[in-house]
């Protein structure tokens, strides 16, 4: 781990960022190993994720479903803690703010989604794969708007492209 975290250091961007993203992740998905170690893991994997994707709008919506998947798994099988990558209240208000529509808005869209132009196709996409994992965040949040906004899009992202 010593290695790759020094590796990570000395990188902004590159394929490399991603080698080290999807050896992290495999570690953090043994069991063997001790809960801190495999979060130490997955702060690894966060790290090289947020480096490694540009700043074009699929590059981006990509980093964030990988973030948000990551986590999810993590409060699933290793427990939520205070830190916020490990806090569902912190994940789904993080979710929240990727989601530039809203769930009624974008459940209208959907509706005609083959005559919509390449651009608002491609936006209801990212909002289907940035809430990917929000079925299996919602055991894991409190009664609170958050959650009720999270349980709309629920309903919406079936209808989604």
């Amino acid at each position: 781990m010593e290695s790759l975290e020094a590796r990570l250091a000395g990188l902004q961007r590159g394929p490399e960022l991603e080698r080290i993203r999807t050896v992290a992740q495999a570690h953090v998905y043994r069991s063997a190993q001790s809960r801190e170690s495999r979060l130490r893991w997955a702060k690894l994997c966060l790290a090289a994720n947020r480096r490694f994707h540009g700043d074009g709008l699929w590059e981006r919506a990509r980093m964030r479903c990988q973030e948000f998947a990551l986590r999810t798994w993590v409060i699933e099988h290793l427990g939520a803690d205070a830190d916020p990558d490990w806090n569902p209240e912190a994940l789904a208000n993080d979710t929240l703010t990727a989601l530039v529509l809203e769930p009624c808005r974008a459940k209208r869209l959907a509706a005609g989604w083959r005559d919509l132009p390449i651009e608002q196709i491609g936006e209801l996409r990212r909002h289907k794969n940035l809430t990917a994992h929000i079925g299996r965040l919602m055991p894991s949040l409190p009664p609170g708007p958050n959650r009720d906004r999270l349980a709309s899009w629920v309903s919406v992202r079936p209808h989604l492209p």
